[in-house]
């Protein structure tokens, strides 16, 4: 998703997904999610979780859920991360009128820190603010860092908790969430960004 090295986002090209996209959204998806959380749990829980989330048909209804926009990142042609959106409910711990949730946000691992993460994180950012959201949220697990770090980078604040059940296994993730719109961070730095705070079990 994002690393400590600077990115350079001007080799990566992105595009909305199409529904040729869906067997390549599920196999990019079940890597990079058993990347993020293989380590963590029992191979029965993330088979588990895994057939149920990731294949060809599940992607293909989720990119026709007209609340739903996937977005994908290519460098050289090749499909290098994708973001997922989702328009509806939010916690109660996501102050809001009208927001927008990052559902997933992955970058394939060869390309993991070549801008993938920061160039789908600003086209997202500007499909809400396109659409006159006022905020944007997502949920990350409290032991991803890294992924953590990343969207701390971007402006997001930690607004509460949630659980996430994978297989038998219960996660926790943190809630976090930003203001639209905002200035995009430069040199690092978080700008133009307001806190949200709430409930959610934080």
């Amino acid at each position: 998703m994002g690393s400590g090295h600077r990115s350079d986002t001007s080799q990566v090209s992105t595009r909305r997904a199409t529904p040729g996209d869906a067997a390549t959204l599920a196999e990019l998806g079940a890597r990079a999610f058993s990347d993020t959380f293989g380590a963590g749990t029992t191979s029965a829980d993330m088979a588990a979780y895994l057939a149920g989330a990731f294949g060809p048909e599940v992607q293909a209804a989720e990119l026709a859920d007209p609340r739903r926009t996937f977005l994908i990142a290519e460098i050289g042609g090749a499909i290098a991360g994708y973001v997922q959106l989702k328009r509806g409910a939010h916690p109660a711990c996501v102050v809001a009128v009208s927001p927008l949730e990052i559902v997933r946000l992955y970058a394939d691992e060869p390309w993991i820190g070549q801008g993938v993460g920061a160039a789908l994180m600003r086209e997202s950012l500007g499909l809400a603010t396109g659409e006159g959201r006022d905020t944007v949220w997502l949920d990350v697990w409290e032991e991803n860092a890294r992924a953590i770090a990343f969207y701390q980078k971007w402006g997001f604040e930690p607004v509460g908790a949630a659980t996430f059940a994978l297989g038998d296994d219960l996660q926790h993730d943190v809630v976090m969430a930003r203001s639209v719109p905002a200035v995009c961070p430069v040199g690092g730095r978080r700008l133009g960004t307001t806190p949200l705070i709430g409930g959610c079990g934080a």
